[in-house]
């Protein structure tokens, strides 16, 4: 194991990781669509797709060295708006009301394993990101950094669980979407529901990163 650990990158390792992680949800969720006869849980491929954007951009930055400032911005756009898909996935628990006694606990262990993946996948890009970040750019807030994409994404993540938008929907429907933004961060008291999912979801996050990173840099 350690031979291995030795031949294989940081990044490899890390991918590797995330890969096996990928398949044992896949294979979770193959062995209830065996039992069950139906595809009712093939929602959490499109969403753990989804999640994966995200990374795949960071590790594509990670890569290219000759990127322009422009196309930097860019991709960190992109980036941003995908973002919340990642953490997005554990709010798929909400599925569970359409389980049975008998069956609870494997749509549980399905459910939790995507989630698991789609955070990992979360951490994992937000590191990434901000060594990217830190590389090209001076910043020495770094915490602050964190704590605000973090309640970014988990405002995110209530806009397409609860108000139903995409990603995609910043550029392809932004009337509808700005309203509705305008509306939640201009009435904080009758858009409650709104505000306390953000600030207890963003608190989440922000815990499991310093988790995340704690455990990393114990580990190296």
């Amino acid at each position: 194991m350690k031979t291995i650990k030795c031949i294989l990158s940081k990044n490899q390792q890390q991918n590797l990781v995330l890969l096996g992680l990928l398949l044992f949800s896949f294979f979770l969720l193959s062995t209830r669509i065996v039992l069950t006869k139906t595809g009712y849980f093939l929602f959490l491929v499109w969403n753990v797709f989804l999640a994966s954007i995200p990374y795949a951009i960071t590790m594509y930055l990670s890569e290219k060295k000759d990127l322009r400032k422009a196309g930097q911005v860019f991709a960190f756009i992109v980036w941003r708006l995908f973002l919340p898909n990642a953490p997005y996935i554990i709010t798929d628990l909400y599925h569970l009301k359409r389980s049975t006694p008998h069956l609870i606990w494997l749509d549980t262990l399905v459910i939790i394993t995507f989630a698991m993946t789609g955070i990992a996948l979360f951490y994992c890009s937000l590191n990434k990101m901000l060594k990217i970040i830190k590389k090209h750019y001076n910043i020495k807030q770094e915490k602050i950094i964190v704590m605000l994409l973090c309640f970014l994404s988990a405002f995110g993540i209530y806009i397409g669980r609860y108000l139903r938008y995409n990603s995609w929907e910043l550029l392809s429907n932004p009337k509808p979407l700005g309203i509705d933004i305008l509306g939640i961060l201009l009435q904080p008291k009758v858009n409650s529901k709104a505000w306390l999912f953000t600030i207890l979801f963003g608190l989440f996050l922000s815990l499991g990163h310093f988790i995340f990173k704690h455990l990393t840099l114990k580990k190296q």
